[in-house]
C-alpha cells in the first residue's frame, strides 16, 4: 500500500473547533511557506465558518485572505468545505449563486472543494460538484456519517457509489462528531476500497477520544488520506493531533514521509498564538478535553457550546443534562438527520425548547417547519404523521430538490450593493450574509475614506502656503 497523506486543518477546522475561528489572516501567513514546504497532501484553508467570522469579528474580507494564502503557498493543494447547495451559510442558495462562488473560490486559489449536504441529500450536491469540475476544481463529496438504525454500512455503500457515478473525484467520511468507532472505521474503510475506484479520506474530531484509535484502523483498511492539526490546536473538539499521529505510523509500511522536527517547528509558532487568545479568553478549557458522552448523544463540539449557550441566556443551565437526552429524541422524531451544520443548531434548539417550556413542540422554529416541509431536502427515513402534524399541521410537503423553487438572484444582489462594490466577489459575500457583509463593506469604505484623507493632509504640507 502507498504512504497515507494528511491534509492539515489548522488555517480552518482547528481554529473553528478551538477558538471560534478567530485567527486573523496576519497570524497565517508568516508560517505559510513552511507549512508548504512540510510535505502535506493539502492544506484546509478556507470556507466552513471562516468566511462569516472573517467579516463578522475581524473586518477582514475572506475572499483577500485566500489569494494571499495562495501567493505564499505554491505547492500545496489548497482545500476549502463548503456546504452544498448552502454553500458557507445556512440555508439553501440559488443555483447562480452557487455556480458562481464556486468558480471565484476556484479562480481565487482553490484547488479541492470539500462538498457535504446536512442530510447526505445528493440532489443538494449537485450544482456545486458540476461547477467545481467545470472550473478545474477537484471535486470531494463527504459523507456526514452518522449512526442510527437505519445509518448502516450498506447505507453509506450506496451513497458512496452515487457520488462516485455522480462525477466525485474522490469521496471524504465526514465524522464530525467523533463516533465513527474504530474497527467500524476499518469494516467500512475496507469495503468502500472495493466498491469505488476513488481515494478515500477520513475526517474526524476527537471529541469523544476515540479518533486516534478510529484513525489507525483507517490507516489498516488502505484510507488514502486523514485530517489531522497540529499539536498546539489538535485533540479536544478539533481533529487528532498531527505529530502524534505521524510518529504513530512508524513501521506501519505506510509512514507519510514528514519530518518531525520540522512539524514541532511549525507547531511552536501555533503555541504562541493558542496561548494568546488562550489569555484573551477565547480559548476554553472546555473545548480542549475530551467528552464520552458524544458517544451516546453525537453532539459535535460546536453544538454543545451552543446549547451551553442558549441555556446560559434562558437562566437554565441546570437543565443541561436533561437538553442532552432530548436531543436523540428529536432527531429520531426527524427522521434521524446527521447532526452537521446546519442540522445541528435545529435539533439543539428544538430540544431546548421542549425542555423550557416543559412540552414537545409547542414552540417550533421556522427552520424546523421548513425541514419537515422538505425545504431543506429529504430526511433519512419518513418522519411520522403525528410528528409531521404537531409541527406544520396540514400543510403540503414538497418532494422536489429545494434549489428548483429558487429563481436566479446574482443579477438582483449586484444591484442592491452596486454602491460598495469594489470587485465582482463582492457581490457573493452580499448574498451569503447581506447585512454581516454590508457593515463590513461601509467598514472598508470608511478606512479608505480615513486613508485617503491621511494621504492627502501629508500632500497638503509638501506646498507653500
Amino acid at each position: 500500500m502507498s504512504k497515507v497523506k494528511f491534509t492539515e486543518t489548522i488555517l480552518r477546522d482547528a481554529h473553528q473547533s478551538l477558538m471560534a475561528t478567530r485567527m486573523t489572516t496576519e497570524e497565517m501567513l508568516p508560517i505559510a511557506k513552511k507549512l508548504d514546504e512540510a510535505g502535506y497532501h493539502s492544506l484546509e484553508v478556507w470556507g466552513g465558518a471562516t468566511f462569516d467570522a472573517s467579516l463578522r469579528f475581524l473586518n477582514e474580507d475572506p475572499w483577500e485572505r485566500l489569494r494571499k494564502l495562495r501567493k505564499a503557498i505554491k505547492n500545496t493543494k489548497l482545500q476549502m468545505l463548503l456546504r452544498g447547495q448552502n454553500l458557507l451559510g445556512y440555508k439553501n442558495y440559488p443555483d447562480d449563486v452557487v455556480e458562481e462562488f464556486v468558480k471565484k473560490s476556484i479562480y481565487n486559489g482553490i484547488d479541492i472543494v470539500r462538498i457535504f449536504d446536512a442530510l447526505n441529500d445528493t440532489r443538494n450536491l449537485r450544482t456545486a460538484l458540476k461547477a467545481t469540475k467545470e472550473a478545474g476544481g477537484h471535486a470531494q463529496t463527504a459523507i456526514s456519517f452518522t449512526t442510527s438504525p437505519v445509518h448502516n454500512t450498506e447505507y453509506y455503500l450506496k451513497l458512496a457509489k452515487e457520488m462516485e457515478e455522480m462525477g466525485a473525484d474522490s469521496i471524504c467520511i465526514k465524522d464530525m462528531s467523533g463516533i465513527l468507532l474504530p474497527y467500524n472505521a476499518y469494516d467500512l474503510i475496507k469495503k468502500l476500497k472495493e466498491t469505488v475506484s476513488i481515494p478515500i479520506q477520513l475526517h474526524s474530531h476527537f471529541t469523544s477520544g476515540i479518533a486516534n484509535q478510529t484513525y489507525m484502523k483507517a490507516v489498516e483498511a488502505g484510507v488514502d488520506v486523514i485530517d489531522t492539526a497540529l499539536s498546539p490546536l489538535g485533540n479536544g473538539t478539533s481533529q487528532p493531533a498531527t505529530e502524534p499521529m505521524v510518529a504513530s505510523l512508524d513501521g506501519s509500511g505506510r509512514e507519510p514521509g514528514f519530518d518531525l522536527n520540522n512539524l514541532n517547528e511549525i507547531a511552536e509558532y501555533f503555541r504562541d498564538i493558542r496561548d494568546k487568545y488562550q489569555e484573551k479568553g477565547i480559548l476554553k478549557t472546555k473545548v480542549l478535553g475530551v467528552d464520552p458522552k458524544t458517544l451516546v448523544y453525537q453532539v459535535p463540539g460546536g453544538m454543545l457550546s451552543n446549547l451551553v449557550s442558549q441555556l446560559e441566556q434562558q437562566g437554565s443551565i441546570d437543565k443541561f443534562q436533561e437538553v442532552l437526552e432530548e436531543v436523540p429524541k428529536v432527531r429520531e422524531d426527524l427522521g434521524y438527520p446527521p447532526l452537521v451544520t446546519p442540522m445541528s443548531q435545529m435539533v439543539g434548539t428544538q430540544a431546548v425548547f421542549n425542555v423550557i417550556l416543559g412540552e414537545r413542540y409547542k414552540m417550533v422554529p421556522s427552520e424546523i417547519k421548513n425541514y419537515v416541509k422538505g425545504l431543506y431536502g429529504k430526511p433519512t427515513i419518513e418522519i411520522k404523521e403525528d410528528i409531521k402534524k404537531k409541527i406544520i399541521g396540514d400543510e403540503k410537503i414538497y418532494t422536489g430538490r429545494p434549489a428548483d423553487l429558487l429563481e436566479p438572484q446574482l443579477e438582483n444582489y449586484k444591484d442592491e450593493i452596486k454602491e460598495y462594490i469594489e470587485q465582482e466577489e463582492d457581490v457573493l459575500s452580499y448574498a451569503l450574509f447581506p447585512q454581516v457583509a454590508l457593515k463590513y463593506f461601509q467598514y472598508r469604505q470608511a478606512e479608505k475614506y480615513s486613508i485617503d484623507n491621511d494621504l492627502l493632509n501629508k500632500e497638503d504640507k509638501t506646498y507653500p502656503v
